[in-house]
């Protein structure tokens, strides 16, 4: 069964914990997103891990560099997991896997299965898959080539998170597939109901997978 988690790229602590609050409940995970831990540091993440003591806490830190310092300031903070972004070196990766429970490898750009298998080989076994924010607003959306990417990520043994202008309308592509979460921001954030939205989610994977 896939988790779902929610994206929290807002800008101020209290903005985040507002949102997350309205649907802690539903969601498996919850992300202190890129822009918030660019604009409020680790206190976002002790805020959140504060609120939900019990929740997998994730730092979207997309970490290029420095990864040992960084990981364990978010795991300091209360984090369970970190992301480095897909062009950091594989040292880099290694080093935030020693101080996080776990790490994920964000892919954006142009990265290969020859690097997933690199990752794979030193010891990295989560991977997101990214529709980034910028693409989609260019007009780009989900569609066969980004279920073959997922599909031969899931085959190399990866546990596989998708993310990018998710609706519960995109869920069933990912039919038969093992997708590891769907994560969403704005179409749970913004939503009129936020709780009603990640409810759509939760049902949409029930349907499916359950």
């Amino acid at each position: 069964m896939p988790n779902l988690q929610v994206a929290l790229d807002n800008n101020t602590i209290e903005s985040a914990l507002a949102d997350a609050v309205k649907v802690g409940q539903i969601v498996d995970i919850i992300e202190a997103g890129t822009i918030l831990i660019l604009q409020e540091g680790d206190k976002a993440v002790k805020a959140l891990r504060g609120v939900f003591p019990d929740k997998i806490i994730i730092a979207d830190t997309k970490c290029a560099d420095a990864g040992k310092t960084v990981a364990q300031n978010m795991a300091n903070a209360g984090a369970d997991w970190m992301t480095c972004i897909c062009s950091a070196t594989i040292p880099t990766m290694q080093a935030a896997a020693t101080e996080v429970s776990d790490l994920q490898v964000e892919l954006y750009g142009n990265w290969t299965k020859e690097d997933a298998q690199k990752w794979l080989d030193a010891g990295i076994t989560q991977a997101i898959y990214h529709q980034s924010r910028d693409a989609l607003l260019s007009g780009e959306v989900w569609g066969e080539k980004d279920l073959n990417r997922v599909k031969e990520l899931v085959q190399m043994g990866f546990k596989v998170s998708v993310t990018g202008g998710l609706s519960p309308d995109v869920l069933p592509l990912f039919k038969g597939v093992d997708v590891y979460t769907f994560i969403a921001g704005r179409a749970i954030t913004q939503a009129s109901d936020p709780k009603k939205a990640a409810q759509a989610f939760k049902d949409v994977i029930n349907k499916i997978w359950g």
